[in-house]
């Protein structure tokens, strides 16, 4: 069901195990109301792509995720003719003697039908629930992508030239991400509701850590949160993300780790550093002196 309320929307999110701040809870619940897409910024790793996957769960719905990348064009995210299928249509009419008209051969039969166009569509297994559909990291498109997306975002349709306009009957939750690696256009900032999402405060994601790696302890959970907290304060090419900081608690509760210890830590530094220069730069010392600063360190 949608949410009637900003502490019913982080309700509905808590139950998929996604534990919002009041300010995202109140910029999602604000989305869905005034039906306006939403716009998501901050680095890898905060949460950006789990809470479009969380409330496409909370509605019921299924998540339509259509993934960025440099080139990607309209026919890629919006619709592709099914050209062999059209083909054979055509020479089974030819053997029966037909002469079929073309716009026979462009209708829905032969249409391959990519998200953007999917997230217009009802969802016949959720009726009457918006779709959602994620556009992930769109700083990783072209431009000239950013500017197609215009008029999908403030109008809910998209125009194809052999049928037509196509308009939502209900519009979906569009949820927009970018990790900042370039400017997005003000263009397209403006038909969004704007969230900046940054790292957790260290009792929300001791939250979530308790939620997605229950196999290790508390007070493991703890520490290792700690740790995480303390590595963001370096200077780092890419610091740790929640989703790193609950692979490393799974992976020392795996290993039977019951509490940090120096060894432990540059055991499993892999886990939550991915750049080698990171992790030339977490040394034994800095190694010492992050856990003497961490809950129970």
């Amino acid at each position: 069901m949608l949410p009637t309320s900003i502490d019913h929307t982080a309700a509905l999110l808590e139950a998929q195990q996604y534990f919002a701040d009041r300010e995202t809870a109140t910029v999602l619940y604000l989305a869905l109301r005034m039906q306006r897409p939403l716009f998501l910024e901050g680095e890898p790793g905060v949460g950006k792509t789990a809470l479009a996957r969380a409330i496409a769960g909370a509605l019921g719905t299924r998540l339509l995720r259509l993934q960025c990348y440099e080139g990607l064009d309209a026919s890629s995210a919006l619709y592709e003719w099914d050209y062999p299928r059209q083909i054979m249509a055509l020479r089974l009419a030819e053997a029966r003697g037909e002469r079929p008209e073309a716009q026979s051969l462009y209708h829905d039969d032969f249409l391959l039908k990519r998200p953007l166009l999917e997230s217009l569509l009802p969802d016949p297994a959720a009726p009457g629930m918006p779709r959602v559909l994620l556009i992930d990291e769109i700083d990783r498109a072209d431009e000239p992508f950013e500017a197609f997306l215009l008029e999908v975002l403030s109008e809910y349709q998209v125009s194809i030239p052999e049928i037509g306009v196509v308009q939502a009957e209900q519009p979906p939750l569009i949820v927009v991400t970018s990790n900042r690696t370039r400017e997005v256009h003000d263009a397209l900032k403006r038909r969004c509701l704007y969230q900046w999402m940054g790292y957790p405060q260290r009792e929300r994601e001791l939250q979530i850590v308790a939620a997605r790696a229950p196999e290790a302890a508390a007070a493991l959970q703890l520490a290792a949160i700690g740790f995480v907290h303390g590595l963001r304060g370096i200077d780092l090419f890419k610091a740790p993300g929640i989703a790193e900081a609950i692979d490393w608690c799974r992976a020392l509760a795996a290993l039977g780790v019951s509490e940090l210890d120096p060894q432990s830590v540059r055991d499993t530094l892999g886990v939550l550093l991915k750049y080698q220069d990171d992790l030339a730069r977490v040394d034994g010392p800095t190694v010492a002196e992050l856990l003497a600063g961490a809950p129970g360190g």
